[in-house]
């Protein structure tokens, strides 16, 4: 499965890069394009802005002269001093305007054009001043011959016609550079219409290949999920093939244990209760003949009576017979108290009636106990144990608790089969088996078992305890 997801997740991934490499290089084509297209229109616009500026001063310096000559003729046929504000603003700016004429035209074939025609403007202007300074002065056949003569005319037809040829050649300019601008900005519109294009079909291609991305990870979902549901099938088996072989090693287990306490209660029991008979008589029959013998058969009867109870302890550990003939709860108060003799800790027992009905039920939970108090003998250091059945929500609840050292159970290391395998005992009987514990708090072994109906007596098979031979039943 990973041989296929990896080269999908490369793919996906040199696709992004790829798709981000492209979009980036359309996006600077663009911008380029948008630049270019702009600072080509900004220049034609900023030379036909010069071209119209020259245009205008041309246009203005033949006004300006036009206006003088005319208020000129006005104040000679009036005499009155108003008509000479034309020649008067003529004389303020038509420097400023030669000015800007010369600076525009500097180093151009118009440069000599300029500079005739500013002479003359300049001679035109001088001219109109002294007529009107021979007008005043009453000199008259003085102005009235510099009127008369055409050097005037001729001065300002030089002007008129200086100023025409800027003005044409400047329209024309202007035309170019309108032209130049409207270029700039027909290569920026193609450029972007064909760079959107091209973007459009690498996104039309992007597009394609993400859907076959897209289709190639909804499959390699449906594989995913198609493994990850055999997998869960496959661990739901497992864990049922395992409870069950769990439940089969349990009951095979307390078979066993049943079987080899039988066989000690009978065969072992049978040879050492002959033995302390036979001991017995001896004693009888050596007890006035010879001291030291009858102490040797006391010591030898007592060795007898010592093995018996050992065999009858082991045989109470392998299969107790009163869980068997006595109930859960005599038997709990006989190992708790057996328990407390061993260890010397304190016990508190709180034992209701409530019994669960099945035989597995009643020895798993004895079991329980049986590995609890062990763990708290060996490892809990405890003072007090506090033991306690009754039924909580409809279910059966044990608890046991001490007072310990206490530990913590995510810590604790392989090889601990104890209560592990008590929790699978109690799982595969449909109950939960909780390990409450912490440093210096303490341990409590809480396990809950569901109620069960009563078995059929029938069905379910006769208990005896070891040693005994089961009842027939009615037929």
């Amino acid at each position: 499965m990973l041989r296929h997801i990896n080269p999908w997740l490369e793919g996906a991934s040199r696709n992004r890069g790829l798709a981000v490499g492209f979009a980036a290089l359309a996006a600077a084509a663009v911008m380029g394009v948008s630049e270019a297209a702009f600072w080509g229109a900004d220049e034609a616009l900023n030379k036909a802005q010069a071209r119209h500026e020259a245009r205008n001063d041309g246009l203005r310096l033949r006004e300006l002269l036009t206006d003088a000559e005319t208020a000129q003729r006005g104040y000679l046929l009036t005499g009155r001093d108003d008509y000479l504000q034309p020649l008067q603003l003529a004389t303020r700016e038509l420097p400023a305007v030669l000015s800007r004429l010369h600076g525009q035209y500097a180093s151009s074939e118009w440069e000599a054009l300029v500079a005739d025609a500013s002479r003359r403007a300049n001679e035109k202007l001088s001219e109109l001043q002294l007529v009107v300074k021979l007008y005043r002065e009453g000199s008259v056949s003085a102005w009235r011959g510099l009127v008369e003569s055409d050097i005037g005319r001729e001065k300002m037809q030089a002007v008129r016609d200086a100023v025409s040829q800027l003005d044409r050649h400047e329209l024309t300019q202007i035309a170019r550079e309108r032209d130049a601008v409207v270029r700039s900005l027909n290569y920026g519109r193609v450029g972007v219409h064909g760079l959107t294009l091209i973007s459009l079909f690498g996104l039309a291609i992007f597009l394609r290949r993400n859907e076959a991305l897209l289709a190639a990870r909804r499959q390699h979902a449906a594989e995913l999920a198609q493994e990850r549901d055999r997998l869960d099938r496959e661990v739901v088996r497992r864990t049922a093939e395992l409870t069950e072989l769990a439940r089969h090693l349990q009951t095979v287990r307390e078979d066993e244990r049943a079987h080899l306490a039988r066989e000690l209660h009978d065969e072992l029991g049978a040879l050492l209760t002959a033995a302390k008979l036979d001991v017995a008589r001896i004693r009888r029959m050596t007890r006035t003949g010879a001291p030291e013998i009858d102490e040797r058969l006391r010591h030898m009867s007592e060795l007898l009576d010592q093995g018996i109870a050992l065999k009858r302890r082991i045989i109470e550990d392998l299969r107790p017979s009163a869980l068997s003939n006595l109930g859960l709860v005599p038997a709990l108060e006989i190992l708790t108290t057996e328990f407390a003799q061993r260890s010397g800790l304190q016990l508190n027992l709180e034992l209701t009636d409530t019994l669960p009905t099945h035989e597995a039920d009643r020895l798993a939970l004895y079991r329980l106990v049986q590995e609890a108090l062990t763990n708290v003998m060996r490892h809990a250091k405890a003072r007090l144990v506090r033991v306690s059945l009754g039924e909580a929500d409809g279910s059966l609840q044990l608890s046991v608790r001490d007072d310990g050292q206490g530990f913590n159970p995510e810590t604790v290391g392989a090889g601990h089969h104890g209560l592990l395998g008590m929790r699978y005992r109690i799982e595969s009987l449909g109950g939960t088996l909780q390990l409450l514990s912490a440093p210096g708090r303490g341990t409590l072994v809480l396990a809950r078992l569901p109620r069960r109906p009563e078995p059929d007596p029938e069905s379910e098979p006769a208990i005896t305890a070891p040693g005994e031979l089961p009842q027939p039943t009615a037929s």
